[in-house]
C-alpha cells in the first residue's frame, strides 16, 4: 500500500487569533510602582508582634500587600496564576483583619475593671484580650467588705486565693499591732501568694480588716495555677505585679522601723536584727520578715546566710532566734 500523498491533499492549518499576547522574551527594565509598594507593606508586615495589636499590625500590612500584588498580577497577562494566589492571600488576610478587630471590639469591662487594667496591666503592655481571660478567672466578680469586718485572720485563714483592693482601706496588724495599711489596685495577699509553692498550705500570720466598706476582686489558687499552665505570659506578668507589690510593702514598713532612741532602721540590713528591743518588739518585727516578706528568700528570710534553717516561713517563730537571725 502506497503512503498517501499529503502534498495533494493540501491541508492548510490556520493559526487561531488570541486575545492575549504570547510571552516571547524577558522583561526589559524593573517592575512598576505597584510591584515594589506591595514588597513594602509584606516588608512592614511581616515585622508585627505576636500579642493581638500584632497580629493587627501584621494582617493590616500583609493585605495592602498582597492588594497591590493582585493590582500588578492583573496587569500582567503572563502573571495568571500569581494572580490567583494573591487575591486568594488578600482575601485570606482580610478576613484576619476583621476577625481580630471584632474581638478587641467585642471586649467589655465595667468600670471597676477598667481601672484595674488602666493602673496595674495597661502599662505593663497586656491586651485586653488577655486581661479579658485574667478576668474570667476570677468569674468577673467583685466581692464587698463592710467595716471592721476581717478579710483574714492570723493563724486561721487558708491561704487559698490572690485578691486586689478596688476600693476602700484594709488596715494589716499582727498581735494586734498595726503595720500598714493597703490602698485601692494594691493586693491584699501578695506575700502570703508568693511564699508558697503550689503544692504547698499555709495560713496567714497577719490579720487584714476593713477600716471603711471595701470592694476587691479575688481569684481562686487552683484556677489561677491551671491560667499560668496555658498561658505562661500571663504567669510572667503576675509574678511581676505581685513581687512589685511586695517591694512596695517591704518599703512602707521600713518608713516605721525605730529603736527606743528613736533611731530608723532599714529593714534590709543585717544591724536591725541586733537592735534592742522588747519581747514584743522582737516578735512584731520578726514575723514582719516572716510574714510579709517571705518571698524575697527561697527560705522565706531577708538574711539568708544568718537564718536558722529549722524556721518555716509560715509559722509563728519564737522571739529567741531574732538576735542571731
Amino acid at each position: 500500500m502506497d503512503p498517501p500523498d499529503f502534498e495533494a491533499l493540501n491541508i492548510t492549518v490556520q493559526p487561531v487569533a488570541t486575545v492575549y499576547r504570547l510571552c516571547e522574551q524577558w522583561t526589559d527594565g524593573s517592575e512598576g510602582s505597584v510591584f515594589h509598594l506591595a514588597n513594602i507593606f509584606l516588608f512592614f508586615g511581616f515585622m508585627g508582634g505576636s500579642s493581638f495589636y500584632g497580629l493587627l499590625y501584621l494582617f493590616t500590612f500583609l493585605t495592602l500587600g498582597f492588594f497591590c500584588s493582585t493590582l500588578w498580577a492583573w496587569a500582567d497577562p503572563c502573571t495568571t496564576d500569581s494572580f490567583l494566589w494573591n487575591f486568594a492571600l488578600f482575601a485570606v488576610c482580610l478576613g484576619q483583619v476583621l476577625h481580630v478587630a471584632y474581638r478587641l471590639r467585642s471586649v467589655s469591662l465595667n468600670k471597676e475593671f477598667q481601672e484595674l487594667y488602666k493602673c496595674m496591666f495597661k502599662k505593663l503592655g497586656v491586651s485586653l484580650i488577655h486581661f479579658e481571660k485574667i478576668m474570667a478567672c476570677s468569674d468577673g466578680e467583685v466581692h464587698t467588705l463592710d467595716k471592721d469586718h476581717c478579710f483574714a485572720i492570723e493563724g486561721k485563714t487558708a491561704i487559698d486565693k490572690l485578691s486586689v483592693l478596688l476600693s476602700g482601706r484594709i488596715r494589716v496588724t499582727v498581735n494586734g499591732e498595726f503595720l500598714h495599711y493597703i490602698y485601692p489596685f494594691q493586693f491584699l495577699d501578695s506575700p502570703e501568694w508568693d511564699s508558697l509553692r503550689p503544692s504547698e498550705e499555709g495560713v496567714f500570720q497577719v490579720t487584714l480588716s476593713a477600716d471603711m466598706p471595701c470592694r476587691y476582686v479575688l481569684w481562686r489558687r487552683k484556677k489561677l495555677y491551671l491560667l499560668f499552665a496555658k498561658h505562661r505570659y500571663i504567669a510572667k506578668i503576675f509574678a511581676l505585679v505581685v513581687r512589685n507589690d511586695i517591694t512596695e510593702k517591704l518599703y512602707s514598713l521600713n518608713d516605721k522601723a525605730f529603736d527606743r532612741s528613736r533611731h530608723q532602721y532599714d529593714l534590709r540590713l543585717p544591724s536591725y536584727c541586733h537592735m534592742p528591743g522588747t519581747e514584743l518588739e522582737r516578735l512584731t518585727f520578726h514575723q514582719l520578715l516572716w510574714d510579709r516578706s517571705a518571698c524575697f528568700y527561697p527560705e522565706g528570710c531577708l538574711l539568708p546566710q544568718n537564718c536558722p534553717p529549722t524556721l518555716s516561713p509560715h509559722r509563728s517563730p519564737s522571739p529567741q532566734p531574732l538576735q542571731g537571725c
